[in-house]
């Protein structure tokens, strides 16, 4: 059996070879402000230790100088030169997390839910027929992204964390949202659970008043950090059978599954774990952002896609990264992404063309670029929201004028002269009546 050991943080980077010690102080240094937590999967299976520090799974999971701004890492770095206090090395990196947009795109102003006029904290609901819920016990992983839109859980940072251990009350919010048919299990890594956990929560949805509860997704990256989750876990085959509950009782499972670089996808046990979740009737769709100094380059999402294919699984979303964490790093201008995106689509077959992108989870929506079109004179760039919070904004196309530095949306204005997109009117109204039933709530 394939065991796994962790490093949690800086001070255990001394079991990994090839680093100079210039490269462990960054790490030490921007481990202090953004969460880092590796295994032994990752170290010994995915990392090409010949290419460190451009390997693409090492920039994926180990810190680097440059994912700190110069002026924050100037200041945690003189503060461990100095041998400051702890306290004192805490609060400076508080300061700096504040500083980073940690909970982009509405998620704590506006996707919050209420039940009986009381804040729930471990469930969003952005979209119509979509709840999101974080289960305490899924809110770790078995190693960090260093690109996480949702590095605030893993910072120990309370105010900052999602997470709920309310099953009761979960079932309560969703029978007053019939409207809901899709409830995704997220964190963190809600396969990090025991299968005793998992077992708790999905008995509960699995009844006959919520029944309007059609498709139960789980996002992970599992199968790539640890695909021996399925596989030789003590709980391995309990996991897989109440994962084939969802299935038998009638409900689309779907693993909304990570997969940053083709790399990850080439280990016999990804392999083996893949097979195992498609016997049980699990569909498997992948998805991730596109990264600077990961996967920027039309070659590396197209031999994903094709590896994703042949092994099963559907090519979902291609995703920009968030406007959070180390953005300025991984960040990939919204015409590059797009002009990544083309090539690599027209060069795949159309088994591969289900995927969808590049797409920004922001405020208003899921917010597709569509591509650069000239239109009376006028170079635009041509967008339309996949989700949006109308469902009426869904895939009405708007432009923006040309800008080829702009990796956001809020970097872009509208095209034709118009002074705003067309749901911004809209969008004041919601975070207005948001404001209002905040001002007239009691909060857990």
């Amino acid at each position: 059996m394939y065991k796994a050991y962790f490093l949690h943080n800086y001070r255990d980077i001394e079991q990994v070879k090839n680093l100079t010690t210039e490269e462990r102080f960054d790490i030490e240094v921007v481990g202090n402000v953004l969460p880092f937590k590796v295994n032994s999967y990752v170290i010994d299976e995915l990392i090409n230790w010949d290419k460190v520090p451009n390997d693409p799974v090492y920039t994926l999971t180990f810190p680097r100088r440059e994912m700190l701004l110069p002026e924050h890492y100037d200041k945690i770095a003189q503060l461990l030169r100095n041998k400051a206090s702890r306290e004192l090395v805490i609060q400076t990196a508080n300061e700096i997390r504040n500083q980073l947009n940690p909970h982009p795109a509405g998620q704590t102003d506006l996707n919050v839910p209420r039940l009986d006029r009381k804040k729930i904290y471990g469930i969003q609901h952005k979209y119509r027929e979509t709840a999101l819920f974080f289960p305490s016990e899924g809110q770790t992983c078995h190693a960090y992204c260093t690109f996480c839109f949702r590095w605030p859980q893993f910072v120990g940072w309370k105010d900052l964390r999602f997470a709920s251990k309310e099953a009761a009350q979960l079932v309560a919010y969703l029978k007053k949202h019939e409207e809901i048919s899709d409830l995704l299990f997220t964190g963190g890594d809600p396969m990090v659970m025991k299968a005793e956990d998992l077992e708790y929560y999905i008995d509960h949805l699995l009844t006959d008043e919520l029944s309007h509860i059609k498709h139960i997704r789980i996002g992970t990256k599992v199968l790539s950090y640890w695909p021996y989750r399925f596989l030789s876990d003590p709980d391995s085959d309990d996991l897989l059978r109440t994962l084939e509950k969802v299935v038998k009782a009638g409900k689309h499972l779907a693993l909304m599954v990570h997969f940053n670089h083709y790399r990850e996808l080439e280990t016999e046990a990804v392999e083996k774990a893949t097979k195992r979740l498609h016997n049980i009737g699990a569909i498997l769709r992948t998805q991730a952002p596109i990264l600077r100094n990961i996967n920027a380059e039309t070659e590396t999402w197209k031999k994903m896609w094709e590896k994703q294919v042949d092994m099963g699984m559907i090519p979902y979303y291609m995703f920009v990264v968030r406007d959070t964490g180390a953005q300025h790093y991984f960040g990939v201008p919204l015409v590059e992404s797009w002009e990544i995106f083309r090539h690599a689509y027209n060069s795949v077959s159309g088994l591969c063309r289900t995927v969808r992108g590049p797409s920004m989870s922001c405020i208003p929506g899921k917010v597709q670029v569509l591509g650069v079109a000239e239109v009376k004179g006028e170079k635009v760039i041509v967008m339309r929201m996949l989700q949006g919070r109308n469902p009426d904004w869904v895939h009405r196309p708007f432009f923006a004028q040309y800008d080829e530095k702009a990796a956001w949306i809020d970097c872009l204005k509208p095209a034709f002269g118009e002074e705003k997109f067309f749901f911004e009117d809209q969008l004041k109204k919601i975070y207005k009546q948001k404001i209002e039933d905040d001002s007239s709530s009691s909060y857990e």
